[in-house]
C-alpha cells in the first residue's frame, strides 16, 4: 500500500557524516555525526544506489562484509566475492529507481538504471545458475555458495524468492525450477519448520563467517529465519500458487505450535508473536528463538493483507487480486479510507488460486478492476468475482 504522496521525494534532509574505513579494518562502532550537506530525499536514494555499484569479476555486486545476512561476513571480505542475493535485490532496486527518475523529470538516468539492470539480469543468469537453482554467492576464491556441489548450504531460499520478487528473471522456466527446488529442499511439513538454507554449516571450508559459530541448525545458520521464510511464501504468491503460500504462511503462524502440550513446551515462546527464527538444532528441534523484536512480523502482515487477500492500494484507487488456495469459497474483508468503509466479498465458486473475472461497486461493474476510493462517511460494498 501507498500513499502516492509524490513531494516526499522532493523533502530536504541532512547526510551523515563518518570516517571511511581503512584498508585493515572490516567495522567501526561509533556515533556518526550529522553533515552540513543536506539534499532531497531522492538524492539520498540515488546516492545509496551509486555507492553500492561495486561489481566483482563476474558482474555480481560484492559482498563485502555481508549482505543481507550479516553473519556471512567472511564471504567477501577479501572484496572479491558477489552476492547472487544483492544481485537480485539491486535488480529491484533499479526497477524502482528507474521509475522514480521518470518522476523526477531525468530520462537519463531513468535509462542508465533501464539499461544496468538488463545488464544486471543477464550477468546473473550467465554466472549464478546452478543447474536446478541460483547460487547465494561466491566467495573472495570463486568458491561457489548456494550449490549442488557444496556439502554444506546447498541451497539457500533467499535468490529464489528474489528471483520471483524482483520480477526480473530473465528465463522463467528457471526460475520456477529454482522455486521448486525451494519447496523441496527447505520446506520442511513434517517438522513445521521452513529453512533459511540446506544442510546448515558446520566444518567445510572456506569460513562464511561468523555464521558458523551458531550450532548448525540455530538462527541463521540453517534453521527457520522467519523474515526469509515470508519472502518464499510471498515469492509462491507471485507465482499464483496460492495453496503453497498459504501453506508457508499457516507453519509461520506461532499459534500453530499451540495446539498440542508438546508443541507448546517444545516451542517455548509466546505462541502469540511472532518468532524471528525456529531451531532445527538435533534434540531441539522446533523450540523457538528470539521473539517480540522481529520485523518478519510485519512482512507477515504484508503477505497475507497485500499478496494473499490481494488489498492494493496506491493513492486513491484499490485493486483486489487474490492469490489463495483453491479449496477456498472466498473471503471477507473490510477497509477504511478516510470516513468511507468498504465491506469486500470475495467469491471463488470455481475455486481457483488466482485470476478476476469483474468487480462490482455497489452493484456496478468497475472497468480494469481498479475501485476509485472516496473518503466521505459511507459505506461501500465491493464484489470480486474469481476467474478467468
Amino acid at each position: 500500500m501507498s500513499t502516492a504522496d509524490t513531494g516526499i521525494r522532493n523533502e530536504i534532509g541532512p547526510f551523515l557524516d563518518s570516517p571511511v574505513l581503512n584498508d585493515d579494518q572490516s567495522e567501526m562502532f561509533q556515533l556518526p555525526g550529522v553533515s552540513l550537506e543536506s539534499a532531497t530525499l531522492f538524492e539520498h536514494c540515488r546516492r545509496a544506489l551509486t555507492q553500492s555499484r561495486s561489481f566483482g569479476v563476474n558482474g555480481l555486486p560484492l559482498m563485502g562484509g555481508g549482505d543481507w545476512n550479516d553473519g556471512m561476513n567472511l564471504v567477501g571480505a577479501k572484496g572479491r566475492g558477489e552476492s547472487v542475493w544483492l544481485a537480485w535485490f539491486m535488480a529491484t532496486v533499479m526497477r524502482e529507481m528507474e521509475e522514480m527518475s521518470v518522476l523526477m523529470d531525468q530520462p537519463e538516468l531513468a535509462r542508465s538504471y533501464n539499461q544496468d539492470r538488463q545488464t544486471l539480469i543477464e550477468n546473473i543468469e550467465k554466472f549464478a545458475w546452478d543447474g536446478e537453482w541460483y547460487l547465494r554467492a561466491t566467495f573472495d576464491d570463486g568458491t561457489p555458495l548456494g550449490s549442488a556441489a557444496n556439502t554444506e548450504a546447498r541451497i539457500d531460499s533467499l535468490p529464489q524468492s528474489w528471483a520471483w520478487l524482483s520480477g526480473a528473471a530473465a528465463d522463467p522456466a528457471r526460475t520456477e525450477k529454482a522455486l521448486d527446488s525451494a519447496w523441496n529442499h527447505l520446506v520442511r511439513k513434517d517438522e513445521g519448520l521452513v529453512l533459511l538454507f540446506d544442510p546448515p554449516f558446520d566444518r567445510s571450508g572456506p569460513s562464511p563467517g561468523y555464521i558458523r559459530g551458531y550450532p548448525p541448525g540455530v538462527r541463521e545458520n540453517g534453521g527457520q529465519y522467519t523474515h526469509a521464510a515470508i519472502w518464499l511464501a510471498m515469492a509462491f504468491a507471485h507465482r499464483g500458487d496460492g495453496t503453497r503460500a498459504a501453506e508457508i504462511l499457516r507453519m509461520l503462524n506461532p499459534i500453530e505450535h499451540a495446539r498440542e502440550p508438546e508443541s507448546v513446551w517444545r516451542y517455548g515462546i509466546e505462541p502469540y508473536a511472532v518468532a524471528a527464527d525456529v531451531y532445527r538444532l538435533s534434540g531441539r528441534i522446533g523450540q523457538g528463538g528470539w521473539s517480540w523484536y522481529t520485523g518478519s512480523a510485519a512482512w507477515m502482515y504484508r503477505a497475507w493483507v497485500e499478496e494473499m487477500l490481494g488489498l492494493e492500494v496506491r493513492g486513491e484507487a484499490m485493486r483486489i487480486t487474490p492469490v489463495i488456495p483453491g479449496w477456498w469459497d472466498g473471503f471477507q474483508m473490510s477497509y477504511r479510507h478516510g470516513e468511507a468503509l468498504y465491506e469486500i466479498q470475495v467469491e471463488n465458486p470455481e475455486h481457483f488460486e488466482h485470476g478476476v473475472a469483474w468487480v462490482e461497486v455497489d452493484g456496478q461493474r468497475v472497468e480494469d478492476g481498479v475501485v476509485h476510493l472516496g473518503r466521505d462517511q459511507v459505506k461501500h460494498r465491493i464484489v470480486v468475482r474469481m476467474g478467468k
